[in-house]
């Protein structure tokens, strides 16, 4: 009977060798989705791979055009901006270990316009969930919500504005 842990079998979890080589890992992964050059770095780092192998592998997908900080916050940002506003997206980028010049390029496509389109499509999702009296009441409700997912205050004050003004038979602003 095989022991059903890494505890009983007098090897540690790191000391097992990552089968193939650190290229084809880094392939594998980006065939399933995009990542950034400092996140595949990390995968692979975790996947017991040598940090020189790592980089080596980095470089070359990058080099060979598949591994592109630029076109993955791109991607990123156009993927996530319909529920996210700009200060959430330039959070996950940075986790993502997107340099903070390439996040604001990619974020620069995000205007003020598309982020109040973004904000009022996700408040009127919100607002369709529960009866509110007044305007105040529903700012106080969804405002909060719009600020958790990145979006300025501004824009969800704007946001909400536009919905109460949609829906509400009554205009108490």
């Amino acid at each position: 009977m095989r022991p059903r842990s890494s505890k009983g079998s007098g090897r540690a979890p790191g000391d097992r060798q990552p089968a193939g080589s650190a290229l084809d890992a880094g392939l594998r992964l980006l065939g399933r989705r995009a990542h950034s050059q400092a996140e595949l770095g990390r995968k692979l780092g975790r996947r017991g791979y040598a940090q020189v192998e790592v980089r080596s592998a980095v470089d070359r997908l990058a080099e060979l055009g598949y591994l592109d900080d630029r076109s993955f916050a791109e991607g990123h940002v156009r993927r996530r901006q319909a529920g996210l506003g700009p200060l959430a997206l330039s959070a996950e980028l940075s986790a993502r270990g997107v340099d903070r010049q390439v996040a604001e390029r990619a974020l620069a496509g995000f205007d003020a316009e598309a982020q109040l389109a973004s904000a009022t499509r996700l408040a009127e999702r919100l607002y369709a969930r529960k009866t509110y009296a007044a305007y105040r009441e529903m700012l106080d409700a969804i405002g909060p919500k719009l600020l958790r997912r990145g979006f300025s205050p501004g824009v969800a004050r704007a946001a909400c504005r536009a919905v109460w003004a949609r829906t509400s038979p009554s205009t108490e602003a």
